[in-house]
């Protein structure tokens, strides 16, 4: 390792020159990791990796809360379902559920880069997944703005030809299409 903290690649004792530093995605999943890491470590009582779970995640996912900046309007406020309220008010700030559903992306990656069983991942918990969709269900209620799930579109058929017809024919009753070719 070079005084930098960068280790020379390459097996040959050779270095191709200085490593490319890692990308934005690669930088912020390395904080989330050791966030969450420290996380672990202060947590009453202190909790190892192994021992985490889809509850534990969302446990810190709820901690996260306290430092969001997306503006959650409660049930009862005067704002509840404007998307743009006119005035300010008591109502707390929360994480945006994009960042919490991005973080835990980059935390599921780091989990298996660091050892852990794909079937063990705390952070792919079924419990997560219910804990993401009710954060977005109700942030966007309280703002306003229905979500709704993208609908695949489905492969329109066409057919020539009176055998695929679905129009009626006396012959069939009027009903359905034609079993005549």
């Amino acid at each position: 390792m070079d005084p930098g903290g960068r280790s020379a690649e390459g097996g040959d004792g050779e270095s191709s020159g200085p490593a490319a530093p890692p990308s934005r995605y690669e930088s912020q999943k390395r904080r989330d990791w050791n966030t969450f890491l420290q996380y672990l470590k202060n947590h009453k009582p202190p909790l190892s990796l192994s021992r985490c779970s889809g509850a534990h995640v969302i446990e810190f996912l709820k901690y996260l809360d306290q430092f969001g900046k997306t503006k959650v309007h409660l049930n009862g406020c005067a704002f509840f379902g404007h998307p743009n309220p006119p005035l300010p008010c008591a109502c707390p700030l929360r994480q945006a559920w994009g960042s919490l559903d991005a973080l835990i992306g980059r935390l599921r990656a780091a989990y298996e880069e660091n050892g852990g069983r794909p079937e063990s991942n705390p952070f792919g918990a079924r419990a997560v997944r219910i804990y993401l969709r009710e954060v977005r269900e109700a942030q966007a209620k309280a703002r306003g703005i229905p979500y709704e799930k993208k609908k695949r579109k489905r492969p329109t058929i066409t057919t020539t030809g009176s055998s695929a017809s679905t129009s009626s024919h006396p012959a069939s009753g009027g009903v359905g299409p034609s079993a005549h070719p």
